[in-house]
């Protein structure tokens, strides 16, 4: 008799999601889909709000990521403005945004995945999680604590609080750096980069002993999109979009990132409120694609510091030859952009320019239409506005990190499942492979929940009073 497991919900990520598997007659799996449950909304309702508001505004869609949104919307912003941002502005918008790939990694790492990683995926879910770690190894999950606090201290050191600043603004930073701040800054980076390099060391002996994980853990030939600098280093505010194919041939090079729309169409599923991004060229669904850090380190020739390039040399022996292909390897990865993290935020701290007063453009709008596209910590960010002669807001299409990853997991969790699951002898421990292939891209699902999905709903949207004043329907 065919049936139908839930797993509700799904846990140790960032949002609210199920996973549904379809068992046949004898037990196998028959599908197997990833549902976002969350309905939010943004795109709708930042129409008609003045463009200025945009950063602020977009940066509620999440606790977790609001740095990334905030970039990503001051960039749309500046373009609206049609200016360059004082280069010191620049350096600073990078500080801030290498100091969320930090802290945002070391909670994925540390707080989500290393309980599965360090206690098995068999344990007591009772205690598999940060406290379980806590007894297991006092040292890590200290390690763990204290660098995000590190990129959370340098976020609130430059932003002014840790969620939701606003010190970014459209055309660049609102104040400049002081040396004060700059040198309690300097302080946190040798200890930070200690615990970087002292995990990366032990998470390298941990590797081999999930060899069997790394072959199904959504291990599957897909393309890999990411940002680049123009030497095709490591990028993470800015540069041009590359994309490569799952045998490491390079499909598209150095694409300015207001030129998206010609890479990328978006499509819809009835069961989920997430969209499903794909590679126009290729339609949908075998469009698909993967971001992140997984995708950024296969895609670049050089990170473009010291230590973080010897730790690139060595995830890319993970495999023979071609891009690493296994989605259990983001863990690895999110490892070598930390320290990359910490070592770029040490360069910049030390230019000699950094504390220049210089780090605003200021202008009106001076076209309609504004494309913003960042790296945040589990891929590409992409804000597209458009405004009327008043400077608010008509359009607005935001093309999420984990959105972009969409296709890959609802593959990589129907991998997982063929591998693991058995219908007929259901154990907890299953289950929660199916959830951590998942957790390896660490999705974070109040962002990708932002946008109206193609859901079969009607909702209505009421004034103060209680009367209706739209009702909104799917189609």
């Amino acid at each position: 008799m065919s049936r139908t497991v839930i797993i509700e919900p799904v846990t140790r990520i960032e949002g609210h999601a199920r996973i549904t598997l379809q068992l046949g007659d004898t037990g196998e799996v028959e599908d197997a889909k990833f549902h976002l449950t969350q309905f939010r909304g943004f795109e709708k309702f930042c129409e008609g709000r003045p463009y200025r508001e945009m950063p602020a505004l977009t940066a509620r869609t999440c606790g977790i990521c609001p740095v990334s949104h905030v970039l990503a919307s001051n960039k749309a912003c500046d373009h609206l403005l049609s200016v360059s941002i004082p280069p010191t502005g620049e350096k600073l918008r990078r500080i801030i945004n290498l100091a969320q790939i930090t802290q945002s990694h070391a909670l994925s790492f540390f707080h989500l995945s290393s309980p599965d990683l360090l206690l098995g995926w068999d344990s007591d879910p009772v205690s598999r999680n940060i406290f379980g770690v806590m007894r297991q190894d006092p040292a890590l999950a200290k390690d763990g604590i204290r660098l995000r606090q590190i990129g959370q201290t340098i976020i609130e050191t430059l932003g002014g609080k840790k969620i939701h600043p606003t010190w970014v603004v459209p055309g660049g930073v609102s104040e400049p750096l002081t040396q004060e701040k700059r040198d309690a800054m300097l302080k946190l980076m040798p200890e930070g980069l200690d615990i970087a390099k002292r995990t990366y060391a032990f998470f390298k002996t941990l590797v081999p002993k999930f060899k069997d994980e790394a072959s199904h853990f959504g291990n599957q030939p897909t393309m890999f999109l990411s940002l680049v600098s123009p030497k095709g280093h490591l990028e993470h505010y800015d540069g041009f979009l590359r994309l490569k194919d799952a045998q490491g041939r390079i499909l598209e090079d150095m694409v300015p990132p207001h030129e998206y729309e010609r890479l990328i169409g978006e499509a819809v599923e009835d069961f989920s409120y997430m969209k499903f991004p794909y590679y126009k060229p290729q339609g949908y669904p075998k469009g698909i694609y993967r971001v992140g850090p997984l995708a950024r380190l296969n895609n670049v020739d050089a990170c473009g510091t010291p230590y973080a390039d010897v730790a690139l040399a060595e995830f890319h022996m993970l495999q023979e030859s071609g891009p690493i292909a296994s989605s259990f390897h983001y863990h690895y990865a999110r490892l070598v952009e930390i320290i990359y993290a910490l070592e770029m935020m040490e360069r910049l701290l030390k230019d000699p320019t950094i504390l220049d007063a210089r780090v605003r453009a200021r202008a009106r709008s001076n076209r309609y239409e504004g494309i913003g596209v960042t790296e945040a910590p589990r891929g590409i960010l992409m804000h597209h506005y458009r405004i009327d002669d008043e400077g608010l807001i008509t359009w607005v299409n935001l093309i999420i990190a984990t959105g972009h990853n969409n296709l890959a997991m609802n593959q990589s969790i129907r991998q997982v499942a063929d591998a693991y699951v058995d219908g007929n002898n259901l154990q907890e421990g299953m289950l929660n492979r199916v959830e951590a292939v998942i957790r390896c891209f660490d999705p974070c699902l109040s962002c990708a929940s932002h946008a109206f999905g193609e859901m079969p709903l009607a909702i209505e949207l009421k004034d103060a009073t209680g009367r209706v004043v739209d009702t909104l329907r799917r189609g």
